[in-house]
């Protein structure tokens, strides 16, 4: 009986001290949360599009006349000046139909010349040398024809620019019209890229004309290039497919680094006036829609739902169900639960943000 009371005191002395041991432990282990407020500022955030790069003038150079192509006077890549020379079609017979037509010009001049003399004398009716007067300007206007004609067998520059890859070869027969290459005028550079509705609509609500937006432009082995480009021209209408609207971008290109039909893309800055912004940690998914835990009064948590209007690096902009005023759990949100009351120390939104690897301005 004595064993038996022994072992039951015990028993009973080790369940005490379990129940102290862990009432002390659970004392020692009560977590105090990080929390913070959203803080409102002014900030500016970068959209980027995919975008288009196209010479702000591209042509094609095609014959204009029949024949074989006699001679190539430039090389593909190379930059020519308005007016140089740079395809000549065989002009042989043109230069033959020019000195035709000169000829034929020259008789109907002197026969004209004759007959308004015949004609100062009273010695032939004024309608003879009305006559010779219209088969002149008739013998003009062919020969001037033939002069346009030989004219059409050179292939001039119509501006400063850079040839691209010839399409027919020196001997080659080419027809009126076929292609021979092409020219583009490097000196500006139109970017084209696509912008949705939504951000069609503010920027036309938060932009002037007297204050133009400027992008920058982010090349393909992503370095940015040295200009800055200026939106000039919105496109009329919307593709009702993808909901977008094309906008386009004029660069200064004086090195002529960038060339047609490259791709990149734009950079730019939208201003966001008060934002309400808050840690992107501080934040959860549920379903595709976002979360924060808000602390209330009596210290409880209750999950929140919340709109994202913009995002920053490790930030995003708060569109609805925030206010300044309240207190966002910023570390734990996996270790608690909804309805729970909590131990918490609030953070100063500044301090939190200057401890965040973040841009805003």
């Amino acid at each position: 009986m004595k064993k038996i009371l022994m072992v039951m005191g015990l028993c009973a002395l080790l369940w005490h001290t379990g129940c102290t041991s862990k009432k002390e432990k659970g004392n020692e282990d009560q977590t105090k949360y990080l929390v913070t407020n959203p803080i409102k500022m002014d900030t500016l955030i970068t959209d980027d599009y995919v975008c288009q790069i196209q010479s702000i003038r591209h042509i094609e150079l095609r014959a204009q006349e029949r024949g074989y192509l006699e001679k190539i006077y430039v090389d593909e890549g190379q930059f020519v000046k308005k007016g140089q020379l740079l395809f000549k079609i065989m002009p042989k017979i043109y230069e033959a139909e020019k000195q035709k037509a000169s000829a034929e010009a020259s008789f109907a001049e002197i026969e004209y010349q004759n007959t308004k003399k015949l004609a100062d004398s009273d010695v032939v009716a004024p309608n003879e040398l009305a006559m010779a007067k219209a088969t002149y300007d008739k013998a003009k206007a062919e020969l001037a024809l033939a002069e346009a004609h030989l004219q059409f067998t050179e292939i001039r520059a119509p501006f400063d620019g850079i040839i691209d890859r010839f399409h027919m070869r020196q001997g080659s027969l080419v027809d009126e019209g076929e292609l021979l290459s092409s020219l583009s005028d490097n000196s500006q550079m139109w970017v084209y890229y696509n912008v949705p509705e939504a951000e069609y609509l503010n920027y036309k609500t938060k932009v002037s004309k007297d204050n133009p937006v400027k992008v920058n432009l982010l090349m393909a082995n992503n370095q940015l290039f040295k200009q800055t480009g200026e939106v000039g021209t919105i496109e009329a209408d919307f593709d009702n497919e993808t909901g977008n609207i094309p906008f386009r971008a004029t660069f200064p290109n004086p090195d002529g680094l960038l060339r047609h039909g490259e791709t990149g893309s734009i950079l730019m800055k939208v201003p966001y006036k008060e934002a309400i912004i808050i840690p992107q940690k501080a934040t959860f998914e549920v379903l595709s829609k976002k979360y924060v835990f808000v602390i209330g009064k009596d210290n409880k948590i209750q999950q929140r739902e919340i709109s994202i209007k913009a995002e920053l690096p490790h930030l995003f902009i708060v569109d609805k169900g925030l206010s300044v005023n309240d207190k966002v759990l910023l570390e734990g949100i996996r270790m608690v639960k909804n309805g729970e009351k909590i131990d918490y120390e609030l953070e100063k939104p500044d301090k939190v943000l200057a401890s965040l690897d973040m841009y805003a301005e």
